[in-house]
């Protein structure tokens, strides 16, 4: 078929454009690409920290007015949020949630993941990070009679605020997770817990359980054995100085005067210290290894009961922590 004069032109011409096109690619160029079509591509804006002459602290990124609230971000409900009540500042008694199958299964999910490396996959406080020794301050079995006894709203405060070198986990865990993990561990401290006629009546073999028990004790026993032997028996300020960072104490406790979660070490020993039932005791050697050993029978008064037992360690290795508290005297 013939084609008029004017489209083969404009075929030749659509054909020399395209070569051209295709020509020019691979090139470089200094110059500006082509916007045909502009819409936002300039805009009069300020980057991320850049200088803004505006402001008489020439600051683009400007904080937001006092009392602005981000979208779904409203903490109206303190107890909720935080764990405390209200006005009072004390901390919630019981966990505000309805304890459901299907909000027990999720706390168990979340503590596997958040929890359970340092506090033990039962609440032991025998996690992988704690039985690695890798300085932090060792974590409490939440079968302690001390921890049982806490209101639901102290155990969502250490999620939600940190507690020692345990961070806190507000920005990971929503707060919905964190009461769900509070549950959880009341879940945990209560099967550990069960009175044994409770047990009988689901048919459970108690000798069995008994004999299970009596076997891991005899083991943990034979491990703590070799421990022993492997210990070379040393008993020095070095070794304790060691052990003080190897065990996190320098978390709470400072070695230059500075408080903190927990009294400072310098200049402690032999000291009159006032515990917080109103008398007052010396800090020698019998009170300090008590105090490593069971810290929560004679608490130092304007300090919390928080410090966690130190029974797992050697007699050696608490006595070569004793003489680096000694050494630590006021200059």
């Amino acid at each position: 078929m013939n084609l008029p004069f004017c489209s083969r032109g404009s075929l030749a011409a659509v054909l020399l454009l395209a070569v051209t096109l295709v020509s020019c690619r691979g090139q470089l160029s200094d110059k500006p690409p082509v916007q045909p079509q502009q819409n936002m591509f300039y805009q009069e804006r300020f980057n991320a920290q850049q200088e803004n002459p505006f402001f008489d602290d020439n600051r683009a990124m400007r904080m937001p007015v006092e009392g602005t609230v981000a979208r779904g971000e409203l903490r109206d409900n303190i107890e909720l949020y935080e764990g405390i009540t209200e006005g009072g500042g004390d901390f919630v008694e019981e966990n505000p949630m309805e304890i459901t199958e299907e909000l027990l299964y999720r706390g168990q999910d979340r503590y596997d993941i958040f929890c359970s490396m340092c506090h033990g996959g039962t609440g032991d406080g025998r996690g992988i990070i704690m039985e690695g020794q890798y300085g932090y301050v060792p974590a409490p079995s939440f079968h302690e009679q001390r921890i049982r006894e806490q209101p639901d709203g102290e155990i969502y405060s250490a999620i939600y605020e940190g507690v020692r070198t345990m961070p806190s986990y507000k920005t990971q865990i929503p707060v919905e997770d964190r009461w769900a993990i509070v549950a959880y561990v009341r879940a945990l401290q209560q099967s550990q817990n069960v009175e044994e006629e409770i047990v009988r009546e689901y048919g459970i073999d108690i000798a069995a359980l008994q004999e299970a028990y009596i076997r891991e004790q005899e083991a943990l026993a034979e491990r703590e054995e070799l421990a022993a032997v492997d210990d070379d028996g040393d008993i020095s300020v070095e070794r304790g100085e060691q052990l003080f960072t190897r065990q996190g104490c320098q978390a709470c406790h400072s070695v230059d005067g500075t408080d903190g979660v927990g009294p400072s070490l310098l200049g402690l020993y032999g000291s009159e210290r006032e515990i917080d039932d109103g008398t007052t005791a010396t800090a020698d050697e019998d009170y300090l290894y008590e105090s490593l050993v069971e810290p929560g029978e004679r608490v130092t008064a304007g300090y919390a009961n928080v410090m966690p037992a130190f029974g797992h360690l050697s007699d050696d290795e608490i006595y070569s922590l004793i003489e680096y508290i000694k050494s630590l005297e006021d200059e």
